[in-house]
């Protein structure tokens, strides 16, 4: 079984007998949708392979190859009356270059606009004959003769000639500019006000629809951004992202992993299949697109990443994170340059509480994003949904939706971004690492808890942060102590009948290193409980601090929950090296920390 990762062009998938997930049934689900249509999803997430199942699906000059492409497959048994009905015109927006001047993006905007029409002629070069003449200098030119001669070839056959359109990553120009690469907001402006190249482009793409000439669109991207800001130049598109019938159109279930994994155990003896398929749900699991659905898709760009690195060693990737994705942290980061932005990062990050919303914006521009008085929680919230970073969860019982962070991968793009903002000396940050080093690999935890004292405390005494108690706490170890190369990291792990606050699990492939499992329990003890100011509480000797009433109390309760936890840990995992601990922090000030 070959995996086809990086590879979107659905003939190559096909013809070269590589791995596909067959989501052919869902065409005549797309055309009953509508004419107009647009679908978001993440960064990675197969947009492109299905816009290519598209164009080989429809394009009238595929119609011989039908049974070779599609004969296989769902559509193939039962094809839409449609089917090879269509000349295709296509754009890929991540082919424009989204830096230099307004006149540069434009001047490249329109010649990949051209470079497409020419590419159409080219391809229907039956249909027309003699097409080098009818390519102009400027796009917005071609593309009405091209749309004109369309029309007139089509009055010659007993049919006519139907057109789709198809663009892919529509929003380049905007993600660019929300990951810092263009940081001029008026240059954006200047693509999409009323005038402005890229809006210009689509009130002709919109006027061409009106008129017939285009009979389907199709478009994808990651967010709605830009629909937004060019919405009176084209405001016929309907958004099915949120639709259950296609929270799957791109992404895995679990079956198909499960599946998947089967067959490569066929093939590799020494794959361990039930263990591939904990780490996948642990690292890769967890987007849902739709309210109220309880399915959850796995990343396919991840999956096929790590389909093929097990498939061909029998282990698993070192960094379960592909590269490919990794660069998602700069959507954490522009949030977290907002105002407000790192405490939403900080509350996201809280295990066990996710986000709540009324719902996910879908109209929200550029100039939304860059406004202060616009960024409610709502929108904060929803852009990061978007952006793959957080996924829905469920719904309350008053109706409003729930979103988490979906998985171990994206969670730690989150404490990395946390770490950075919290400590932004690359310098105290290793010196914090290194002392979080010495409790997976010598048991020893006074080092980290020294570090927190004397650096996290000092941040947590900042009024920007609206938290103070054990969760507070539980995050600053975790942003020193994230390690999913070696570890699966967990948080408000479900064992027995309680929630464990902190596991640090030894990934099964790194077993032969000399590390240590770890657990750890946190309290908090506010400094009014406790009966004194921070000023008295930084004076106490550690013998001191371990005789107030209410740290021994926590303590002892913090003990007997690690302890307790600990045995159904090792009851679960059999083969743990396990070292626990008990944490009780008094206000932002001091901690007392036991092995247990």
């Amino acid at each position: 079984m070959k995996f086809p990762y990086g590879i979107s062009d659905f003939n190559k998938i096909i013809r070269g007998n590589y791995f596909y997930c067959d989501r052919t049934d869902r065409i005549p689900e797309i055309e009953d949708a509508g004419d107009y249509l647009l679908f978001i999803r993440p960064r990675r997430f197969g947009k492109s392979l299905w816009m290519s199942i598209l164009c080989h699906y429809y394009d009238i000059n595929e119609k011989d190859r039908f049974e070779e492409l599609f004969g296989g497959l769902a559509i193939g048994r039962n094809p839409t009356p449609l089917h090879n009905r269509y000349l295709i015109l296509k754009w890929d927006f991540s082919c424009v270059d989204p830096t230099g001047t307004v006149e540069q993006i434009r001047q490249s905007l329109y010649g990949h606009v051209n470079a497409s029409i020419y590419n159409f002629y080219s391809k229907y070069r039956k249909i027309f004959p003699g097409f080098s003449d009818l390519l102009q200098e400027d796009a917005l030119s071609s593309l009405k003769i091209m749309l004109a001669e369309t029309r007139a070839a089509g009055e010659t056959r007993a049919a006519g000639y139907l057109l789709y359109l198809l663009i892919d990553e529509y929003d380049n120009f905007a993600n660019e500019m929300m990951s810092g690469i263009r940081s001029e907001q008026d240059d954006y402006n200047a693509l999409v006000h009323e005038k402005g190249p890229l809006k210009t482009l689509f009130k002709s793409v919109k006027s061409s629809a009106g008129e017939g000439s285009l009979d389907k669109i199709f478009i994808t991207g990651v967010s709605p951004v830009v629909m937004s800001d060019i919405t009176s130049g084209f405001n016929i598109a309907e958004n099915i992202y949120l639709y259950a019938d296609f929270n799957d159109l791109c992404g895995f279930t679990e079956n198909e992993i499960r599946k998947t994994l089967a067959q490569v155990g066929e093939e590799c003896p020494s794959c361990d299949i039930e263990e591939g398929m904990e780490m996948m749900r642990a690292y890769y699991n967890g987007y849902t697109f739709s309210p109220g659905l309880e399915q959850k898709v796995y990343n396919p760009t991840l999956a096929l990443y790590f389909f093929k690195r097990f498939q061909k060693t029998g282990t698993y990737p070192r960094e379960m994170l592909d590269a490919n994705l990794a660069t998602d942290d700069a959507k954490l980061a522009f949030i977290a340059g907002l105002p407000r932005g790192n405490q939403l990062l900080l509350d996201i990050t809280r295990e066990g509480e996710p986000v709540t919303v009324s719902g996910i914006s879908n109209r929200f521009g550029v100039s939304e994003i860059l406004n202060d008085a616009a960024k409610t929680q709502d929108f904060l919230i929803s852009f990061l949904y978007y952006f793959g970073v957080l996924s829905i969860t469920n719904l309350t019982a008053a109706g409003k939706l729930e979103l988490q962070v979906p998985n171990l991968v994206t969670r730690g793009l989150y404490v990395n971004r946390i770490a950075q903002f919290l400590l932004p000396d690359p310098g105290i940050r290793d010196d914090g690492r290194a002392a979080a080093e010495k409790v997976f690999t010598q048991g020893d935890i006074v080092p980290l808890c020294e570090f927190v004292e004397s650096r996290y405390f000092q941040v947590f005494h900042n009024p920007d942060y609206k938290w103070a108690n054990e969760l507070t706490v539980k995050t600053a170890f975790l942003t020193l102590l994230y390690d999913d190369i070696r570890y699966i990291m967990d948080s408000e792990r479900e064992i027995g009948r309680g929630y464990v606050d902190l596991t640090m699990i030894i990934r099964p492939d790194m077993r032969k290193f000399e590390l240590l499992d770890v657990l750890i329990e946190f309290k908090y003890v506010k400094l009014s409980d406790a009966g004194m100011t921070g000023e008295n509480a930084r004076k106490l000797t550690p013998a001191e601090l371990q005789e107030i009433p209410a740290m021994k109390k926590e303590m002892a309760a913090a003990r007997e929950q690690a302890k307790r936890y600990g045995r159904d840990l090792m009851k679960k995992h059999g083969n743990l090296r396990l070292k626990s601990f008990a944490v009780v922090s008094l206000g932002f000030e001091r901690l007392w920390a036991e092995a247990v």
